[in-house]
């Protein structure tokens, strides 16, 4: 496994009506690492973000889709995908606020 530093964990947020939906219920979604953990995710949350409290986090694998261009097949990279359930007392996740 791969030395994965907290800052190197969330790649980025997503960005979806599904997951803009779930953040008044305090669930915000981002892809993350491929090889990184629950624990690994929760820490960068934490650390990240100031004054947020993970009450629990949900992992899923996405695998890469299938993609042709003419002749040649290929796929594209794998994902994976985090839930992030805050606690009711933390603070929301400023990077969501303008949207």
């Amino acid at each position: 496994m791969a030395d994965i530093k907290y800052y190197d964990v969330i790649l980025k947020p997503v960005v979806t009506e599904k997951s803009m939906n779930s953040m008044a219920e305090k669930k915000y979604t981002f892809l993350v690492h491929t090889e990184a953990t629950k624990s690994m995710i929760k820490e960068a949350v934490e650390k990240m973000f100031e004054g947020t409290k993970v009450a629990r986090v949900n992992t899923m694998n996405l695998d890469g889709k299938t993609r042709r261009r003419g002749r040649t097949i290929g796929k594209t990279a794998k994902r994976k995908k985090a839930i992030v359930q805050l606690t009711e007392d933390s603070a929301d996740i400023e990077l969501f606020a303008g949207l």
